[in-house]
């Protein structure tokens, strides 16, 4: 079989609902890389926020910070920072409107207050061990790859049309992924099939969420999970299984790589 670049989202994809790894798709991960593919996480998250799910999968490429920050075999092949002004002007407006937000960089993540509730249970319900600070300047001289805004969903429009050089992508009901306009998980994913030199016919990708459409748009085998978001349903070419129910293996086996 030719090589093939599998693409694979983690929280609702990789992860079921309790943030946990099915022994199912750990073992199809397994055959894959016993059948020489090439294996790369296509995620939200910041690179911190992943590590440990890396090393059990001897993963060594990803696409993170949906799009804005990709790694391959520790070289960093590509990153696209938000406009340090952009943001200047986004953490003013966003402070008069009581709406508090997370910096991220490549190695940690900062908050501009001490303490709310929405950041609380947001960051909560992705289970992760790194622990986030206060440092209400982090983004200050520093290259911000992508920024957790905490608001409802009423205010979304608010945003969007305020800073129209910025995508504001939801992913929990108290906060969005703010990152630069068209930096989205398609065009990280450019760069490293590129970057691999694979023809992207040979490429394949999973996902389940909003911020996973442009992914599933761009690759012409893509899959969306059976919990996924009706939205990312009807745009990828196949739909999988429910992630708790063996979705990635069932995945796996409707496009022929298991």
């Amino acid at each position: 079989m030719t090589k093939k670049l599998i693409f694979f989202d983690i929280d609702g994809t990789l992860f079921d609902d309790e943030k946990k790894l099915p022994a199912s798709t750990k073992k199809a991960i397994g055959q894959l890389h016993d059948q020489g593919h090439e294996i790369a996480i296509a995620t939200g998250r910041s690179p911190f926020n992943f590590k440990e799910l890396q090393a059990e999968l001897n993963i060594d490429a990803y696409v993170s910070f949906n799009g804005q920050y990709v790694v391959h075999n520790n070289e960093v092949i590509y990153k696209n920072a938000i406009d340090p002004d952009k943001l200047a002007e986004l953490t003013r407006f966003s402070m008069e409107k009581e709406h508090p937000l997370v910096y991220m960089n490549e190695a940690e993540w900062n908050s501009n207050i001490e303490s709310h509730e929405q950041i609380n249970e947001a960051i909560d319900s992705l289970k992760v061990n790194s622990e986030l600070t206060y440092n209400p300047s982090f983004f200050k001289g520093r290259e911000i790859y992508q920024t957790l805004l905490f608001c409802t969903e009423e205010n979304d429009y608010m945003y969007q049309n305020k800073f129209p050089e910025l995508d504001f992508v939801r992913w929990h009901t108290y906060s969005l992924d703010v990152i630069p306009m068209g930096g989205s998980k398609a065009n990280g994913i450019e760069q490293l099939v590129r970057h691999l030199g694979i023809d992207l016919q040979d490429v394949y990708a999973f996902g389940d969420g909003l911020n996973d459409i442009e992914m599933l748009k761009l690759i012409p085998n893509s899959i969306a999970m059976g919990n996924g978001h009706e939205e990312a349903k009807k745009v990828a070419k196949y739909v999988t299984k429910h992630v708790g129910d063996d979705g990635i293996l069932h995945g796996l086996k409707m496009v022929g790589l298991l």
